[in-house]
């Protein structure tokens, strides 16, 4: 694989994490998703192929709880994600996962996601 763009830097650091890490029924990942104005959160388990739970600041209740003025592409909104997915994955009873950061640096609204599901009560 050659790389042209940011894009494929990122799809290649992608694949090497994912080479790594699963999600499991028990454990399942939490993978991070970020565009220029939104942020996504899918939690999935990779044996199933199945979406066990997902928030975006497109989600209307997560939009909801927007201040004012507010996008859902900045760290507000990133920590509103956070806190919406663990609180949805608690009510599943599910409280471990595998944080799967994409290809996307540990740094600024992929931060913030995992920080505010952290101190929402989910452990990675």
């Amino acid at each position: 694989m050659q790389i042209k763009t940011k894009e494929d830097r990122r799809d290649r650091i992608k694949f090497r994490i994912r080479k790594k890490m699963a999600g499991t029924s028990e454990k399942p990942r939490l993978s991070v998703f970020r565009s220029v104005s939104h942020i996504y959160v899918q939690v999935i388990d990779d044996r199933t192929g199945q979406t066990v739970a997902s928030a975006s600041t497109i989600d209307a209740k997560v939009k909801g709880q927007l201040p004012k003025g507010v996008a859902g592409g900045n760290l507000k909104g990133a920590e509103l994600v956070g806190t919406a997915i663990a609180e949805r994955l608690k009510e599943k009873g599910i409280t471990k996962v595998v944080f799967d950061r994409n290809g996307f640096l540990y740094h600024g609204r992929v931060r913030a996601v995992a920080e505010a599901a952290r101190s929402a009560g989910l452990e990675f």
